[in-house]
């Protein structure tokens, strides 16, 4: 049998830079080649092979699948929504060509399996605000939204047009102590804990009382590895499928450091990213991952919080030092 050689694109970003030591673990430093438009300035990088890439290339692309006899490629480079509203067209050009670039390579080449993210930035304000099923209604309100409901439609007609065996998740926002916010709305559940860590206040772009979906990062790597894993007879959504662990709004967010950091202090000036949260559902259904793949999140609010401030002030005496059977769900 084949051994797998995985092309991880984007390898520098928020997912790709926790997603890639874990390939390399799994399937061998040398075997899973590490991908961006930046050079490698990182040590972990350059555990294994590295190449500078600008996936709107597909020459430089194809090149790249040929040299490494690439069979399964983890597409990850795109423009966030917070950022993308400020370049609609760059966000887009990025976003759609990229993804295209990637799935007529895999056609062509024949290549095994394709991930993909896409996010709840698919759902706009049709959607349910509680319980957002998978088949909910898209009318995303950002140009991120419309390049991902645009993009999980490829996926789906290159699978039933030319059996290209796409996979994607619709990710909620990420939490994650490894990369600093990337220009996404949900990015100040990122931010609130480095301002609480250093001793500052933190001043949130967002209402008190917004809630949205979340997920720790290790829960989205896990649920990544695990979904490419899955027989391909047990799935069911060929364009994404709704991926949920938790939901808070940023004051349930404070009060959970307050328990580490009792002297944290947060105030509230929501700015434009404020229409686009309130566009997007509060939580997520994700029963169709659960039923398909065995999906199942293991971090709530209190673990990752803990997990968070344990992470960026490693010599922080936590305040709260909760049973881990008790924080923890399986």
């Amino acid at each position: 049998m084949r051994k797998e050689s995985i092309l991880v694109i984007g390898a520098r970003g928020q997912i790709g830079s926790e997603l890639l030591p874990r390939l390399r673990r799994q399937h061998g430093a040398f075997r899973v080649i590490a991908a961006d438009r930046l050079p490698a300035d990182n040590v972990s990088f350059r555990a294994g092979p590295y190449e500078q890439l600008d996936v709107l290339d597909p020459r430089a692309l194809g090149a790249l699948v040929e040299r490494y006899d690439i069979n399964q490629v983890y597409h990850l480079a795109a423009t966030l929504s917070a950022t993308g509203e400020r370049n609609p067209r760059q966000a887009w050009d990025l976003n759609m060509q990229g993804l295209l670039n990637v799935l007529e390579l895999a056609r062509e080449k024949k290549l095994a399996r394709v991930f993909w993210p896409s996010s709840i930035a698919v759902f706009g304000p049709r959607a349910p605000r509680s319980g957002c099923p998978q088949d909910a209604a898209h009318d995303p309100a950002t140009v991120y939204g419309i390049s991902k409901t645009a993009g999980e439609h490829w996926c789906r007609y290159y699978y039933e047009k030319w059996g290209v065996d796409t996979r994607s998740i619709r990710y909620p926002g990420l939490i994650s102590h490894s990369t600093p916010p990337g220009g996404g709305t949900t990015d100040y559940a990122v931010d609130i804990f480095h301002q609480a860590v250093a001793g500052k206040p933190y001043t949130c772009f967002l209402h008190a009382d917004t809630r949205l979906p979340m997920m720790y990062m290790p829960d989205a790597i896990r649920a990544t590895v695990e979904l490419m894993q899955a027989p391909l007879a047990s799935l069911s959504a060929r364009g994404s499928y709704n991926l949920a662990a938790m939901s808070f709004t940023p004051a349930e967010l404070t009060t959970a450091i307050r328990r580490h950091l009792p002297d944290f202090q947060i105030d509230y000036a929501p700015d434009f990213r404020q229409s686009i949260a309130n566009s997007w559902p509060g939580d997520i259904d994700d029963e169709a991952a659960r039923q398909d793949w065995n999906w199942c999140h293991d971090y709530e609010i209190a673990a990752t919080t803990r997990d968070m401030i344990l992470h960026l002030s490693p010599n922080h005496k936590l305040a709260f030092n909760p049973s881990p059977l008790t924080d923890r769900i399986r």
